[in-house]
């Protein structure tokens, strides 16, 4: 990490990067509703599975790891910032280049190690789950319901909801920044991580607030049927790639 300085990030960044991400996501609106749709479609598929065996419960820590397990897509929106910002031209070839070249790099070590922490985590999940409800049968909708609906159901929630931060906390450290970086520059994986998780270290409040506003905006926008990833997704990506620039010289 000796060529990569890491600034200070201040509240004034997070709202320069959202509007810029915002900006981004006016300018190309295409290429964002093409990348956010493939997020739509993976949570609609969630939902229809979870609910055709009877699990509606399992879909909140499934679609809760499912944004997380894109990194190819994310670096679409990273790479339209970047071509935005460079006034490079923009085409869906160029773009779509990017994103395969990138299978010969570093990001499909990075993504392996996102892919552990969620496999990890659904382990957990369902640890948790055999500890608190063990014994209950979950096999159709009206049971699954009993979730939302008994103290054991509900302790199981907070307990799991509590693993869960922990798990997302250290992830979103490593990688809040890596993958742009990646993206950016030449460097391995790890460099990558350390460096990201250096910059969480250097400005705690405000990257964990960040992180924080990420995950409130995805937990929403997965409400209305995972619509409102169609635009948060674009946004968030577009804006991370800004705040990357803020925050690393």
């Amino acid at each position: 990490m000796t060529d990569i300085e890491i600034g200070q990030v201040g509240w004034g960044d997070l709202r320069a990067s959202l509007a810029a991400g915002w900006r981004d996501f006016r300018a190309a609106p295409l290429y964002g509703l093409l990348f956010s749709g493939v997020y739509v479609a993976g949570g609609w598929l969630i939902l229809w599975a979870m609910t055709a065996k009877g699990q509606l419960w399992w879909t909140l820590p499934a679609s809760a790891g499912f944004p997380i397990l894109g990194p190819f897509i994310a670096c679409g929106f990273y790479e339209i910032s970047r071509r935005l910002e460079q006034a490079e031209p923009l085409t869906w070839r160029g773009v779509a280049g990017v994103i395969f070249r990138q299978k010969d790099r570093q990001i499909p070590s990075i993504a392996a190690v996102i892919v552990v922490f969620f496999l990890f985590w659904n382990f957990l999940a369902h640890m948790i789950f055999a500890l608190f409800l063990g014994t209950m049968s979950m096999t159709n909708i009206s049971s699954s319901l009993e979730v939302f609906t008994t103290a054991q159901g509900m302790t199981m929630l907070a307990v799991g909801s509590g693993v869960g931060a922990v798990f997302a906390t250290l992830l979103y450290a490593l990688t809040v920044v890596s993958l742009p970086l990646l993206l950016d520059r030449e460097v391995d994986f790890v460099t990558a991580m350390l460096t990201s998780f250096a910059l969480v270290q250097a400005n705690p409040l405000v990257m964990l607030v960040w992180g924080g506003l990420i995950a409130i905006s995805l937990f929403a926008a997965m409400l209305p049927w995972f619509l409102g990833l169609f635009v948060v997704l674009p946004v968030l990506g577009h804006a991370t790639w800004h705040l990357y620039r803020r925050a690393l010289v």
